[in-house]
């Protein structure tokens, strides 16, 4: 893939990792970034850097006339970045209601889903197009006390996986980003060393440009791969001091 000359959206790119990849997107060339927000407002502040080249678009991910709409209007995209994301902050059992985890599954699941099945059509107009899953190092192992935050990235790099299957024969590669401890609002709740989201974005656009499945993006990511294939049990023990309510970290103690 060629990032220059490229048609993107990307999805909650009005802040965070989703707004640096509207950054870095822009200043690889791209000719032209939708940006998905469910409030559009909160996208305008984009406009004023390259108003020729953003278009904010409302959209959420789990509004299926909104999907629909979407990928109507925004017909000429060659790539696809689904960022867009939700943290309820609670636990599993002892949550009050499931309203929690349905939102997540929602959100960082089928939300992702939706805008892969609707926009596989308008990628299939290019020779060559792209989808990129932004997910989490809680998708290569449960952190308990995020509650149902792993299990529905867990679910994306499944689908990640079953998509770039399907869509391989249309020249479509699917990159699964694997995304550690970032600076955003988000992670507040993750200590130590965050990287930032340009870096995130960053990582990302290479993993376009190389066709790549499956990449860790960040210190945490990697760490997190690794002390997993190291000791797989001590890993696990480890993410369950998440419930006594410590901070995640990358390193085991």
């Amino acid at each position: 893939m060629i990032i220059e000359g490229s048609r993107v959206l990307v999805t909650g790119g009005n802040r965070g990792i989703g707004e640096a990849f509207v950054r870095a997107f822009l200043a690889a060339g791209a000719a032209r970034v939708y940006v998905g927000a469910r409030t559009i407002a909160n996208a305008q502040h984009l406009v004023g850097e390259a108003a020729d080249r953003v278009v904010p678009i409302t959209l959420d991910v789990t509004d299926a006339a909104q999907v629909a709409a979407a990928a109507q209007r925004c017909d000429d995209v060659n790539i696809l970045v689904n960022n867009a994301g939700q943290f309820s902050m609670r636990r599993l059992v002892d949550a009050p209601d499931m309203s929690g985890a349905r939102a997540e599954i929602e959100v960082n699941y089928l939300g992702p889903l939706a805008m892969c099945r609707a926009f596989a059509p308008v990628l299939a107009r290019s020779e060559r197009s792209a989808i990129v899953n932004v997910l989490s190092a809680a998708a290569l192992v449960a952190v308990p006390g995020m509650g149902g935050y792993s299990p529905s990235k867990f679910a994306a790099r499944a689908m990640s996986t079953c998509i770039r299957a399907e869509l391989a024969g249309q020249n479509t590669s699917v990159t699964a980003l694997i995304v550690g401890s970032v600076d955003t609002r988000m992670a507040s709740h993750v200590k130590g060393l965050k990287e930032s989201p340009a870096t995130i974005a960053a990582a990302g656009l290479k993993a376009i440009e190389k066709g790549a499945d499956e990449v860790d993006t960040d210190y945490m990511a990697v760490e997190v791969r690794a002390n997993l294939a190291l000791d797989p049990k001590a890993q696990e023990a480890h993410m369950r001091r998440s419930l006594s309510g410590e901070r995640v970290t990358s390193e085991r103690r």
